[in-house]
């Protein structure tokens, strides 16, 4: 899994990419033999003028399916990180969920099945 972690409006700092990274390993680690390329974009809208415009977007490449794209903005950077790794980390578990099933509807027998019945 190839990890771009990107800023814009802002210096990125040695912490918030290490904290990218593991939450990002830990959220994904589950699903990453299927993931190809994360793009994580943090930004702060507003700049100095405060409120909540901490921004963490998410872009999620799998093989062979469409991408993945979650923003989260929050007061904190932090938290806009943590919900929006939440956020994609259910995506992810719901799109491979559905392709399973698919295939599944598609190719109704296992190949144990299929040789069991030709016997």
């Amino acid at each position: 899994m190839q990890i771009d972690i990107q800023s814009r409006g802002f210096s990125l700092t040695d912490a918030l990419v290490n904290y990218s990274e593991q939450r990002l390993i830990f959220s994904m680690s589950h699903f990453s033999d299927h993931i190809n390329k994360v793009v994580v974009r943090l930004s702060d809208i507003n700049g100095p003028r405060g409120g909540k415009d901490k921004c963490c977007h998410l872009r999620l490449i799998i093989a062979g399916l469409p991408n993945i794209v979650v923003k989260d903005t929050e007061i904190n950077m932090y938290a806009a990180i943590d919900r929006a790794m939440d956020r994609i980390r259910r995506a992810v578990a719901r799109r491979l969920d559905r392709q399973r099933t698919l295939l599944k509807r598609s190719h109704p027998f296992s190949l144990e099945e299929q040789v069991t019945v030709k016997r």
